[in-house]
């Protein structure tokens, strides 16, 4: 099999791999199976903590896999076209991408072929080969096997930006009935280790350099039972325990020949949206899973409007929220208003009273903000419309586009 038939290949095995893959940018296909496109497989783009868009080639080593997770497009019972590349056809793709400007980094996967142990080797191997052979500089981030030796995991990290090791379904028992062959237990303890030396790293001016992007982990949202409400505690104790530096979600997508007991349809992608919307809150606004579903209520978010705006309707006692007096705590719970605008505020209102004006020319969605605020100019009457009614005027109205659009 030849290089470009492999790589058409790989690289689409790899975009079900959302740890890494740009969200929400507009579909640029040049045409069928073009390599840079943002809405196919082959180039993806991350984000590096500076804000920088950095563009990946994204694809596997190979998608023989000796697992057979039901979830999965490449199992080991899955009839899909099977390709593999050797460490240096990686290698030589990667300085090949990088020196036309297409790449500024590699993110490599792969199923597990012949044992975990062999695979991770072949995957270090790849990073090897760039760091040290060819003093490759840019980004690499690669998804890790959690069953595979301590040491070829710190060998991983001694090469790699950032590494992953996905937890694939956010409880137990949904991993133990569609991927009985991996372990939760087996997955933390790596992660578990992953963190210690991260963590040893960054504390010892003299230790060796480890995974400096961090580690970050990917649940599929939609294959089993599992509610928004046990996806966002698992997120929860994933950051609280392992120091992620992110959590994605990947809504299911239906496979050909998949077994009963997965779902017929994917779920709605505005809920894959609105998790990640309370990602955000539980990691920047100070909010936690209870306030975002809480156990009394339906363990499922809304998906007509964002999570903030539905714990602000639940709690209309604690607006309206007087811009220019409130703690920051309390203007970062102002639906519409995010952690940049509340800083600028915070900033602004020490030289003067704010306004509406003053609130426009920051940008802020005052449509979204006018029932919960006071401003020098503006008090609203909030108490005197019912919240269904002002849920109503507030959701969004139905509309065409993607979805991040909607």
């Amino acid at each position: 099999m030849d290089i470009p038939t492999k790589l058409a290949i790989l690289a689409d095995a790899a975009k079900y791999d959302a740890s890494c893959s740009s969200s929400g940018g507009p579909k640029r296909d040049a045409g069928k199976g073009g390599l840079g496109s943002t809405g196919g497989a082959g180039i993806c783009h991350s984000y590096a903590p500076d804000g920088r868009c950095i563009s990946l080639l994204k694809i596997l080593l190979t998608n023989f896999c000796l697992y057979d997770c039901t979830y999965c497009i490449n199992r080991r019972s899955s009839n899909v076209q099977r390709a593999r590349f050797t460490p240096e056809e990686v290698v030589e793709l990667t300085l090949s991408f990088y020196r036309r400007n297409y790449i500024e980094g590699l993110f490599l996967s792969s199923g597990i072929i012949r044992n975990p142990d062999y695979t991770m080797e072949q995957v270090v191997e790849v990073a090897r080969k760039l760091r040290v052979e060819h003093r490759f500089r840019g980004y690499i981030h690669l998804k890790t096997i959690p069953d595979a030796s301590p040491e070829l995991l710190a060998a991983a990290g001694k090469y790699a930006d950032r590494l992953s090791i996905n937890v694939e379904l956010p409880t137990e028992h949904g991993l133990a009935a569609l991927a009985p062959e991996k372990n939760l237990r087996d997955i933390r303890g790596a992660m578990g280790r992953m963190r210690l030396k991260i963590d040893e790293a960054k504390e010892e001016k003299k230790a060796p350099r480890f995974a400096p992007a961090g580690q970050s982990t990917q649940m599929i949202v939609g294959a089993d039972a599992a509610t928004d409400r046990d996806v966002l505690a698992s997120s929860t104790n994933l950051y609280a325990n392992y120091q992620l530096k992110r959590v994605y979600y990947s809504a299911f997508s239906p496979i050909p020949d998949s077994a009963l007991s997965l779902p017929l349809k994917p779920p709605p992608l505005m809920r894959e949206h609105r998790l990640y919307q309370a990602d955000w809150l539980l990691r920047f606004y100070g909010f936690d899973v209870e306030e975002i579903a809480p156990s009394g209520e339906s363990p499922m978010l809304s998906l007509d409007i964002d999570p903030k705006l539905a714990w602000a309707l639940r709690h209309r006692d604690l607006f309206p929220v007087d811009i220019n007096r409130a703690a920051k705590e309390s203007l970062l719970r102002i639906p519409g208003l995010g952690v940049r605008n509340v800083k600028r505020i915070v900033q602004l209102r020490k030289l003067q009273q704010l306004r509406l004006d003053d609130l426009a020319r920051l940008r802020a969605p005052l449509r979204k903000m006018l029932p919960f605020i006071i401003t020098a100019d503006h008090t609203p009457g909030l108490r005197d419309e019912d919240t269904s009614t002002l849920r109503a005027r507030l959701a969004p109205p139905p509309k065409q586009g993607g979805l991040f659009d909607a």
